[in-house]
């Protein structure tokens, strides 16, 4: 595809572009569960002004802008304040979490280099359920990422992290709470791991850093989690999901600002000049920065107890009607506004699939098969029409058209694990290639899903999922 010839006038050129967002998740209507943080307009407007007055400013050079340096040097100090981080806790803005979880294990690297000269392997060792974030940061820094299960409450197997911790170890890691159930790892177990054996032990709280302090405050029993617990050295918090700013704003924060330190990249013999760089990027937005600081001093601790209040009033409603249910249930026990939906009864993906069709965004989980529900604000509103939908999704999916649907799928199971190495391999990869072929989102993913459930190697599981980002990625001529 080629520039146009001639510029598009401005009221075809919105209008071209409204109709292409006919095929997004209708999010402003409550009906997607994860990707998309809605407060309502009021919010909405406040960050946009926030944003739009500091629009080109560049967050690369703080003494070129000293307020972009005062806003995010405050709102640092805000997210450490809620996260009991005291005087002494450092950190940076970062485009979003996991930018954040970069920082951090690249910190932990170099923390190593100096502390742990010895280790030339370096090792994390995170539970299955922590952020994919993590496996990419491991790629990117060299750093082995050792998986260790969950207990049956989906939270962290704290004995199984004992036994993984070797002489490479520099990090272990906790989810409070983990994106796939919802649930707080045993953070205080698990930070007394890493004291015992002189590590450094970051939590992720990227979903529910801000959640969290305000549900305790509001009479929830929630476990400590963040630097009040000792042996805590780094958190992530992102302001764009809870915290209600604009994309991309997220923080990462370390005891002191000697960690912090490692987190610093600096050369000193480029002709350009001296650079120093906080995080990954070079050139950081001014608007997120500025936004981030508005919507925090805009709600202030009123505003965000009372909208925090109003998630955890929905959640525990929407927790109520599906304990109604026959044939769905929640995963686990949840510590906040995250759920996930699980049923040994019927097909949850062909649930998802069928919701779709009613313009229901929910992400698809594996190990176990489930739905993902992250509630915010907006969902207020839906709550009477999401569960009237979904009562007809199970009612389909009990169905016989779509017991044939799961018939097929349970038949490619059945047919994948007997097939030859080679013939396994061709089917993925024209899976892979199916996904994407257009710009309306995906009519079915429950086959999709089903086949990753079926396949034994990660190569041709990388393959699919490969060739559907090709796809995703691609141009339509």
């Amino acid at each position: 595809m080629n520039l146009p010839e001639k510029g598009i006038k401005k009221s075809e050129l919105f209008s071209q572009m409204e109709e292409v967002r006919k095929n997004d998740i209708k999010w402003k209507e409550g009906k997607a569960f994860s990707l998309v943080f809605n407060g309502g307009q009021e919010l909405s407007d406040i960050i946009k002004e926030a944003y739009l007055l500091f629009f080109s400013e560049n967050g690369l050079n703080p003494s070129a802008f000293p307020s972009l340096k005062k806003f995010e040097n405050e709102v640092v100090g805000m997210t450490a304040g809620l996260l009991n981080g005291g005087g002494k806790a450092a950190g940076t803005m970062t485009s979003g979490g996991t930018e954040s979880i970069l920082m951090a294990i690249k910190t932990a690297r170099e923390w190593a280099k100096k502390h742990k000269p010895n280790i030339k392997n370096p090792e994390l060792i995170m539970p299955i359920s922590a952020h994919p974030a993590f496996n990419k940061g491991g790629h990117y820094f060299g750093v082995k990422v050792v998986s260790i299960p969950t207990r049956d409450d989906y939270r962290a197997n704290v004995e199984a992290m004992k036994k993984a911790i070797n002489e490479n170890t520099i990090m272990l890691v906790g989810s409070s709470p983990s994106y796939p159930q919802g649930v707080i790892d045993p953070i205080q177990e698990i930070a007394s791991l890493a004291l015992e054996n002189n590590l450094l032990m970051h939590v992720d709280a990227c979903v529910g850093g801000i959640v969290l302090p305000y549900y305790k405050k509001l009479g929830a029993d929630i476990p400590a989690f963040d630097f009040s617990v000792p042996g805590v050295t780094s958190m992530s918090v992102d302001l764009h999901k809870y915290g209600y700013a604009a994309k991309g704003a997220s923080v990462v924060l370390y005891k002191d600002k000697e960690l912090r330190r490692h987190q610093f990249y600096v050369t000193t013999d480029w002709p350009g000049g001296m650079y120093g760089s906080p995080a990954v990027l070079g050139t950081r937005p001014g608007g997120a920065i500025a936004a981030a600081w508005a919507i925090m001093n805009y709600l202030g601790e009123e505003g965000y107890l009372n909208l925090i209040g109003k998630i955890k009033e929905t959640t525990e409603e929407f927790k109520s009607r599906i304990a109604k249910l026959k044939d769905i249930q929640v995963a686990g026990d949840p510590d906040m506004s995250v759920i996930c939906l699980i049923s040994d009864t019927i097909d949850v993906f062909q649930v998802g699939d069928e919701m779709a069709k009613n313009g229901w965004h929910m992400d698809m989980q594996q190990d176990p098969n489930g739905l993902h529900l992250t509630i915010s604000a907006a969902h207020a509103t839906s709550i009477d029409e999401f569960f009237k939908d979904l009562e007809v999704a199970i009612a389909e999916a009990k169905g016989l058209g779509n017991k044939l649907g799961g018939m097929k799928t349970a038949m490619a199971k059945g047919l994948l694990k007997s097939m030859p190495k080679k013939m396994v391999t061709k089917m993925v990869k024209k899976e892979g290639q199916s996904v994407g072929k257009t710009d309306a989102r995906p009519a079915k993913m429950a086959p999709m899903y089903g086949m990753m459930a079926a396949i034994t190697d990660n190569q041709d599981r990388e393959t699919l999922v490969k060739d559907a980002l090709d796809n995703l990625f691609s141009q339509r001529v």
